[in-house]
């Protein structure tokens, strides 16, 4: 079928609307018709290192949509289903059957080869080929080609273009928090970023009842958002002694920590900040290596933890999110600005600027 995407030719070159040919199902896959992806800086991380023999690529992993048809083996959902989409898993590995799919055995594959497993496209242009399957879906399209395994029904009270960025964004925030940090009502919360993934944090933390969360970002606009939003401090690492403010605003140090940047500058202030035995996790992507400070987090007997996806199942962890939204108790549209579909190219520039926490783009 002949579909809209937005397609990425060159690291340097803005995305381009352009009609491609779509194939149909096949038997394990769902045809979605996507009405709002949101942009995750993951997006343009891949954009700017994408390799130009695989080029053109149709990114996009925060789909959401309605069902339009599915393959011949397909039993979980059914045509006219109401969709989010996340990241795909095999489900047989001994990460997905112990519960962690996030850690799958086959994700590269799965997530971010730009074809299918086997080496087929899913999509092709002037016949050519055009790869996709990111995060097994390449949602910046009229229409997405998903999996049974990373799609999620949601309820016709669902806004989807509030919710899209749950498939990843808010999932992997708010997982690493309420799925692997697990800080209580006497524990501490340090958050360094507060973009989409860091601002989902504090708000899985303010749920939870955690009773001191610092946030730190150099952006004003979004320390002021972050203080609206429950953070009891917020920093400006220009002008605060970080690690020192928050030892004195955490009575000796914070308990739990949470990177969004994969700065080593920043992972090092926050292990300065932690208390003793406390925990620091890493979600951010980035350059592959960074120097740590591994005298100070022995010192501290403290963990680094690296995370994915919030160690999230989307079929049980999504639904919960959906829950805690509709109580009030995680406020998303706070930080969404939604743009058409046609000014993704903009809505890119702004995300890559910061001046857009979380974008969204409606079809």
């Amino acid at each position: 079928m002949r579909i809209t995407a937005a397609l990425s030719r060159r690291a340097d070159a803005p995305f381009e609307l352009a009609e491609v040919e779509l194939e149909d199902p096949r038997a394990d896959e769902v045809l979605v018709e996507i009405r709002a992806a949101g942009i995750c800086h993951t997006d343009l991380t891949m954009k700017a290192a994408w390799p130009p023999a695989l080029s053109p690529i149709v990114l996009g992993h925060e789909g959401a949509g309605v069902v339009a048809a599915v393959g011949a083996g397909v039993t979980s959902v059914q045509p006219g289903d109401r969709v989010l989409l996340s990241y795909r898993s095999c489900g047989g590995c001994p990460q997905c059957t112990a519960g962690h799919p996030t850690y799958c055995r086959d994700f590269r594959a799965l997530n971010a080869t730009g074809a299918r497993p086997d080496g087929s496209t899913t999509m092709r242009h002037d016949g050519a080929p055009v790869y996709g399957s990111f995060f097994g879906q390449s949602s910046f399209a009229s229409h997405a080609l998903a999996h049974a395994s990373n799609v999620v029904v949601v309820g016709a009270d669902v806004d989807l273009g509030v919710a899209a960025p749950l498939g990843c964004a808010v999932q992997t925030g708010a997982g690493a928090v309420l799925n692997v940090l697990r800080p209580g009502p006497g524990a501490s919360l340090a958050v360094f970023g507060t973009g989409g993934v860091g601002l989902s944090a504090l708000m899985a933390g303010v749920s939870a009842g955690v009773g001191t969360i610092v946030a730190v970002d150099p952006v004003a606009e979004r320390r002021q958002l972050a203080a609206e939003l429950g953070a009891t401090a917020v920093l400006d690492p220009g002008s605060d002694d970080v690690a020192d403010a928050i030892r004195q605003l955490t009575d000796g140090g914070a308990t739990h920590a949470l990177d969004t940047t994969a700065r080593g500058s920043v992972i090092n202030q926050a292990i300065e900040a932690l208390a003793p035995l406390g925990t620091l996790a890493l979600v951010g992507v980035g350059v592959p290596e960074v120097t740590i400070d591994v005298q100070k987090l022995i010192g501290r007997g403290g963990t680094l933890r690296g995370v994915i996806e919030g160690d999230a199942v989307p079929q049980t962890f999504i639904p919960l999110l959906l829950e805690l939204h509709a109580a009030g108790r995680l406020p998303l549209e706070r930080m969404i600005r939604t743009y058409a579909f046609e000014e993704i190219a903009a809505a890119a520039d702004d995300t890559a600027a910061g001046s857009a926490i979380k974008p969204v783009l409606l079809l």
